[in-house]
């Protein structure tokens, strides 16, 4: 009897070790996946600075900027 129940034991920590390597596969891809959302950011910033770069002789050649307004 004492080893029906251990071998029910058995199974559910079998078990239990399944869901836990699914578990890190999961935490795993989530990694992943914020990483590449932060290097898009990064790409995101960098086009924006660069515009700025860009705009800004645009703006005072036109008479844009807050500069020459005063």
């Amino acid at each position: 009897m004492i080893f029906e129940v251990l071998k029910q034991v058995q199974q559910r920590l079998d078990r239990v070790d399944h869901k836990i390597d699914e578990i890190k596969s999961e935490l795993n891809a989530l990694g992943w996946h914020q990483i590449s959302m932060q290097q898009d950011l990064q790409n995101v910033y960098g086009i924006l600075g660069r515009s700025d770069v860009r705009l800004d002789p645009i703006e005072r050649r036109l008479e844009l900027s807050e500069a020459s307004a005063s």
